[in-house]
């Protein structure tokens, strides 16, 4: 389905830096996380983990402990350490109950969006790797804002994004929910 509104921001992917184009899309601005925060945010984690200065290696230049210092690929822990910078909280969705137990409706100073992490295959099946996906409601309206598409995909309803939960779901993909107020455990 197409777009309804063309002012949706939303970056194309590049390299591995799909958790960049993720938060950028998810915040609706360019630049709002740039290359160079993530590395820092990065670096500061592994100088943070007093478990990783043991295990270096020749390639621990390139190899970091939460990114690849050539082509991005940053784990959950930079996700969350990014957000919280922002003043956001991270809710990881018990998988076990689906996509039909989030609150899509919860009003925006409430729920942010959703961060998806999918397991993905490239070069026919030789790579195997995991991929950040923005949800995002702008509008109104639900977006699909995955880097890997040509633009921003609008869902028909919430029952297709739920749809669209679930299934990353059944696939192997993690649900993360990005709440604008700190959330109680």
């Amino acid at each position: 389905m197409s777009t309804p509104n063309s002012n949706v921001y939303h970056e194309r992917q590049r390299l591995q830096f799909c958790l960049l184009h993720t938060l950028n899309s998810l915040f609706q601005q360019k630049d709002a996380f740039t290359r160079a925060n993530l590395n820092a945010i990065s670096e500061k984690l592994a100088l943070d983990d007093t478990s990783s200065t043991d295990s270096w290696t020749p390639f621990s230049f390139l190899f970091k402990p939460h990114h690849n210092a050539l082509t991005g690929n940053y784990d959950i822990n930079v996700l969350i350490a990014a957000l919280e910078e922002k003043g956001k909280s991270v809710v990881w969705h018990d998988r076990r109950n689906g996509g039909s137990s989030i609150d899509l409706d919860a009003p925006e100073d409430v729920l942010m969006g959703v961060v998806v992490n999918v397991q993905v295959k490239r070069f026919a099946g030789i790579w195997k790797g995991r991929h950040w996906i923005a949800l995002r409601k702008i509008d109104g309206v639900w977006y699909n804002l995955d880097s890997d598409l040509r633009g921003p995909k609008c869902f028909r309803d919430e029952d297709e994004v739920r749809e669209f939960l679930d299934s990353s779901i059944v696939g192997g993909g993690e649900v993360l929910l990005v709440m604008n107020q700190k959330q109680q455990a």
